[in-house]
């Protein structure tokens, strides 16, 4: 599968000779579609309730939430220095095992009885958190990174609703039950996967005028991401905070859906679908206009405030639901649009046109799971202080404040980002 190591395949070949626009088309499709599948093999089991069974005072929905946010966080520390090394040639293979592992535990969940499956949410979650940052060094330092980050991102807020239904379908029409309903859904989408997996390796590596224009990419070593931590330590600090903010916010959002939306009076699986379909579309076309932007500065500025109007359409759009002046779907769709023209461009292309606007010769993964692992970590926090300090508090209640207050805080630290950025390019 090592396309890079032996003479190029006609895909390669081809991918290296055309222009751009049938590139970015390729690439951000293929990426799209793999991520997709990867990532049904971990939200498809929220379309499931698990109701009336709880497990030392927490209802057990949320301990599989929790465990399998523990295992996803984990990943993300360690993804710090893996994802940071990792070489290109590695990347197929990695991918593979990490899709098995989690696969595989959905089996060993199913077959052993609760509270004792718990576990296997952790090893589910653990290896799916290394493969977002396998997936896009295969998309980033590119002059079109933009698109095919893009491409890749709106996978998993059409997937989040994507998986949902397809789980909700599995459980209602095919009468799964709801412990083996992931682990057939792993099956469902596996096959695709691989073809999509083989297919992306196909992508050649960038080219020298993408090196140009965008930095070379290469992985970093411990004393290199120390440096690059302390150069730029207080924006550091801004973009982490608020993307711990949108991370908590979408995880939310993302796990507790069914039980938002069901306290909202919609119980149809293709709900979780329709909503999430014109929020991708938004965000593509947002995030993949910004290729049109050459100076990395000026885009670096543009998508602070991209996320500064994501911000104050979550907090809009949440009033007037509550002033009944708009319907559960359409508000439903606009925090999302909110929310995702926040979180996106930290998947995508801050970081990429972050490393351009300064010159600096190093790996997205690093940065980005950098942030991840923070995130996941105010995540884990958040729901158990849902669960153990604010239960007489409904989801649709928690939900709707926490909505306020990524809303406020949010626009304040990306203000505090912004200008920090600002400042030391200046001083360049």
């Amino acid at each position: 599968m090592h396309s890079h190591e032996t003479k190029p395949s006609t895909i390669t070949q081809w991918l290296s000779r055309t222009n751009g626009f049938w590139f970015s088309l390729y690439t951000a499709g293929i990426a799209f579609l793999l991520y997709t599948c990867i990532f049904s093999f971990r939200k498809t089991f929220t379309a499931g309730t698990f109701q009336g069974v709880e497990f030392i005072g927490l209802s057990y929905k949320s301990w599989l939430v929790i465990a399998q946010v523990v295992g996803y966080g984990l990943s993300k520390f360690i993804g710090i220095k893996i994802i940071s090394e990792l070489k290109a040639q590695s990347r197929s293979k990695g991918i593979l095992i990490m899709s098995a592992i989690a696969v595989a535990s959905w089996f060993f969940f199913a077959i052993t009885p609760p509270p004792y499956n718990i576990i296997f949410l952790f090893t589910n979650g653990m290896p799916l958190g290394m493969i977002w940052g396998m997936v896009f060094g295969y998309l980033e330092g590119r002059r079109v990174t933009e698109v095919l980050g893009a491409g890749l991102s709106v996978s998993f807020i059409f997937s989040a609703g994507f998986s949902k239904t397809v789980g909700g379908y599995l459980l209602r029409d095919w009468n799964v039950s709801e412990f083996w309903m992931p682990f057939v859904a792993g099956l469902v989408f596996g096959i695709p996967m691989l073809l999509f997996l083989y297919l992306l390796n196909q992508v050649p590596p960038p080219s020298p005028l993408d090196e140009q224009l965008r930095t070379k990419r290469q992985p970093m070593n411990a004393a290199e991401r120390l440096e690059f931590t302390r150069s730029f330590l207080p924006g550091i600090v801004f973009f982490v905070l608020a993307y711990m903010m949108f991370t908590i916010f979408r995880d939310v959002r993302d796990n507790f859906s069914a039980e938002v939306w069901k306290a909202l009076g919609y119980t149809n699986p293709g709900i979780f679908t329709r909503t999430e379909v014109p929020i991708s579309l938004c965000t593509l076309i947002v995030m993949g206009s910004l290729i049109v932007v050459k100076n990395n500065l000026k885009a670096l500025m543009l998508i602070h405030l991209i996320i500064i109007l994501g911000m104050i359409l979550l907090g809009v759009s949440t009033f007037l639901f509550e002033q009944q002046l708009i319907s559960a779907p359409v508000w439903m769709t606009l925090i999302g649009m909110g929310l995702y023209l926040g979180y996106i461009p930290f998947n995508s292309i801050f970081f990429d046109r972050l490393l351009a606007a300064f010159s600096y010769s190093g790996t997205v993964g690093f940065i980005m799971y950098v942030a991840d692992s923070f995130g996941y970590l105010g995540s884990v926090s958040v729901l158990l202080y849902r669960e153990l300090g604010l239960t007489h508090l409904s989801w649709l209640a928690f939900f709707i404040r926490s909505g306020y207050a990524v809303s406020i805080l949010g626009t304040l630290l990306i203000f505090g980002s912004m200008i920090y950025f600002r400042r030391k390019h200046a001083k360049i």
